[in-house]
């Protein structure tokens, strides 16, 4: 190897002249040759392999977005056209982004049947059974809604939706949701709530004209308060989990884009939504699929047994809230991406202002089952929940006119008879 060690610092100068020097290049060449061929081919794999594949890289990239299915075309446009055509004298024309969401569904039907144009746009990702979701998009389907299967980080499929069609509204209600499973994958809460936020905006502040906007933000965003019941004056800024920080992080985007771009913004505070066509990681969803099984259900309790409790909000009251605030909202002032005047920025919370405890909400889920559950109880766990919530949603009732009248009881026996009939006795798995 004295060769090696005689080499000079200079590359490409040589004490002496050995056939081993020219093995060596031919070697190493060879081997830049393979492993080139090999990065190419990762490269290849990674980008261009059919959407079909079951590998788990992608499996995960499906579940913060979903690739953008084809579009364009005279098809295409057509059906974006139709579902968005405005059937009432006073309508409004409405890009709802979630569509195939729990409350992305029930919106869009409810605008439907008033005679608004609706247009839906979903990923349809796996962050819960998709299954689920596409039975929400036939439901929708009968009613003449078309959802587009498109990420809201598609910034050429938005830009192509808003030439078809000048939305005067968007109802933004794609998210990441759920509180826990930011502890497994974090970054889907950035690529969603935030980014997608932003992308959906920065299309938004250049339409001519620009829509006016109604977003969901959460209740989260009061984290750790003890200051009861939640105001929209209170201060937002010690969230408890990462979803809390994401949305917290949406309104001051909503703000930075309202001050400087003249978009109409409204952030509605949701309160634990619940009712038919759920979504499965919601506890009254997960307690009636156990309890119908025989499995057993925690129920957490804060220090000092101390009581968990939730202001739980009937989806219907929800749907009342979001056109109450679409109804509302204001034009935006921007032109051409450039703000002409003063826009208007709201933020509500939609509650329904009469926190239950969750011991509470099983003892309702049992006697409406007819099952009883195998009660778990356990400390409330460091993982993002909160011990409670309760929203005082004076500012929306003066403001939106939102008056919520379903309490828990006739809530859950709404959803138990949906559930019923959708799963069956607990035979058909909500998984």
């Amino acid at each position: 190897m004295k060769h090696i060690d005689s080499a000079p610092s200079t590359p490409g100068k040589f004490k002496e002249k050995s056939p081993y020097n020219r093995l060596r290049i031919h070697s190493s060449l060879a081997k830049l040759t393979f492993w080139s061929f090999i990065f190419l081919g990762l490269i290849f794999v990674f980008f261009f392999r059919s959407p079909s594949s079951s590998s788990p890289v992608i499996s995960d990239l499906s579940r913060r977005s979903l690739r953008t299915s084809s579009y364009g075309g005279p098809n295409f446009e057509k059906r974006v056209r139709a579902s968005s055509k405005i059937r009432s004298s006073n309508g409004i024309s409405v890009l709802v982004t979630g569509a195939a969401g729990f409350v992305g569904t029930h919106v869009s039907a409810a605008l439907k049947r008033r005679g608004d144009g609706v247009l839906g746009l979903d990923n349809f990702n796996d962050y819960y059974d998709p299954t689920l979701k596409r039975a929400r998009q036939a439901l929708l389907e009968r009613t003449g809604v078309y959802i587009v299967e498109g990420d809201i980080n598609d910034i050429a499929l938005l830009k192509k939706l808003f030439e078809i069609v000048p939305f005067t509204h968007v109802m933004h209600l794609a998210a990441q949701a759920g509180v826990r499973y930011a502890m497994e994958n974090p970054s889907s809460y950035v690529h969603s709530n935030i980014a997608g936020l932003v992308s959906l905006l920065e299309v938004c502040k250049s339409a001519n004209p620009q829509p006016s906007i109604v977003w969901a933000s959460s209740s989260s965003v009061y984290g750790l308060n003890t200051k009861v019941p939640f105001s929209e004056r209170d201060r937002t800024d010690n969230p408890a989990s990462l979803y809390a920080a994401t949305k917290k992080a949406g309104e001051e985007i909503a703000h930075t884009y309202n001050h400087i771009y003249g978009l109409s913004l409204t952030g509605l505070r949701f309160f634990t939504v619940y009712g038919p066509w759920g979504r499965p990681d919601m506890a009254y969803f997960f307690f009636s699929r156990d309890i119908l099984k025989g499995k057993s259900i925690p129920i957490f309790e804060a220090a000092n047994h101390g009581t968990v409790a939730r202001d739980f909000t009937y989806i219907d009251d929800i749907v009342k809230g979001c056109l109450g605030a679409l109804d509302t909202a204001e034009k935006s002032t921007g032109s051409g991406g450039k703000k002409k005047g003063p826009a208007q920025l709201r933020v509500y919370n939609l509650g329904n202002t009469s926190p239950v405890p969750v011991s509470d909400l099983v003892s309702i889920l049992e006697r409406l089952l007819k099952v009883k559950a195998k009660r778990m109880v356990m400390k409330l766990p460091r993982n993002g929940d909160v011990q409670f919530t309760h929203a005082n949603i004076s500012l929306a009732q003066r403001e939106l006119g939102y008056k919520p009248t379903t309490d828990l009881q006739t809530g859950l026996k709404k959803f138990v008879r949906w559930y019923l009939s959708y799963y069956g006795n607990g035979k058909k798995s909500s998984q």
